[in-house]
């Protein structure tokens, strides 16, 4: 479930990012701003991508399982 909710948080910056990208391309930004924005917006995608696969990857989920059967053992 936390995983899901940081997959949505980050699509939900990555989105909030192009649209103030499209936002600021209307007030003819230089090529230097155009280049930077181009770059973040791809790094950006690239961090997204590697959440999903992690919160996918099917160890994720069972070291999760694990840890919190170790935390009911515990407590």
């Amino acid at each position: 479930m936390t995983a899901i909710a940081i997959v949505a948080i980050c699509a939900w910056a990555l989105v909030s990012i192009v649209d103030s990208a499209k936002d600021r391309s209307k007030k003819k930004l230089n090529s230097k701003e155009n280049e930077a924005y181009k770059a973040e917006i791809a790094e950006l995608k690239e961090r997204v991508s590697v959440l999903e696969k992690i919160v996918t990857d099917e160890r994720y989920d069972l070291k999760k399982q694990f840890a919190d059967l170790e935390n009911d053992r515990v407590a």
